[in-house]
């Protein structure tokens, strides 16, 4: 399975993904779901997938292929990042019917999801999460993160503490304790875990990452939001029967 993040807030992007794309009994497989693009220097473009692995590497091809060859629309002439979600998920479309003609009506489910996410010339910054039907959606100013694969762990940290002014580095170790959160609870989650740190107006992708399941960084911060979440549990006032009875009146 897996697990994608993207980050867009006034400082820039953060970009997290796990590795993993089968988790059996005795067979565990990886590969990488984060994928940056060679582009023209007025632009930085990065994708993350999740879904059916064949679909996903034949977008990819696709895109490469277009961007050498110079096709009338690739990655390097879309002139905001919608039209580049647009471009993808006409791309996605195709080759999951190319992969439903050729198995017939069988049970294979070619569909996969992405997040296309960067900044081209003087536009802003940002992240557009693209269907498996093509249509996409972009984050907003109450929801400034987009999430593919398995979300639901994940979630309740990015909605409590990721804001549009959260600062860059606060909102990436919330990134990574959500996909550690997540790694925690699924095990068809994990790692390694890659995160890419954009900067608005930088066009680097300079601050890359990655960590190992045996990470020491990985493993302070698992230990330490441990610590913390015990404290906090610890803190909450306590339930007694007083409290109940009042509770019982007052209802």
């Amino acid at each position: 399975m897996t697990y994608c993040i993207a980050a867009s807030i006034d400082e820039g992007l953060i970009l997290v993904s796990d590795s993993r794309t089968n988790a059996g009994i005795d067979n565990v497989s990886t590969h990488g779901k984060m994928h940056p693009f060679e582009t023209k220097s007025d632009r930085k473009i990065v994708l993350l997938c999740a879904g059916n692995l064949a679909t996903t590497q034949a977008v990819l091809e696709q895109l490469h292929r277009d961007k050498i060859k110079e096709a009338k629309i690739n990655i390097n002439t879309v002139e905001c990042l919608s039209e580049a979600a647009d471009y993808l998920g006409h791309v996605s479309v195709e080759k999951q019917k190319q992969h439903i003609d050729s198995h017939g009506q069988s049970a294979f489910n070619p569909s996969a999801t992405f997040i296309i996410a960067g900044q081209i010339a003087d536009e802003p910054h940002g992240a557009y999460m693209v269907y498996s039907e093509g249509n996409s959606i972009t984050s907003s100013a109450n929801t400034p993160f987009l999430q593919i694969g398995e979300s639901k762990y994940g979630k309740p940290i990015l909605d409590r503490f990721l804001k549009l002014d959260t600062s860059i580095n606060e909102a990436a170790r919330c990134c990574l304790v959500s996909m550690d959160s997540t790694i925690r609870s699924n095990a068809s989650v994990g790692a390694p875990v890659e995160m890419l740190v954009y900067r608005k107006d930088s066009f680097s992708f300079a601050e890359y990452y990655n960590f190992e399941d045996d990470d020491d960084y990985m493993s302070q911060l698992r230990r330490r939001w441990e610590s913390k979440l015990r404290e906090a549990i610890a803190a909450l006032p306590e339930l007694s029967q007083d409290t109940i009875k009042t509770m019982r009146i007052h209802l």
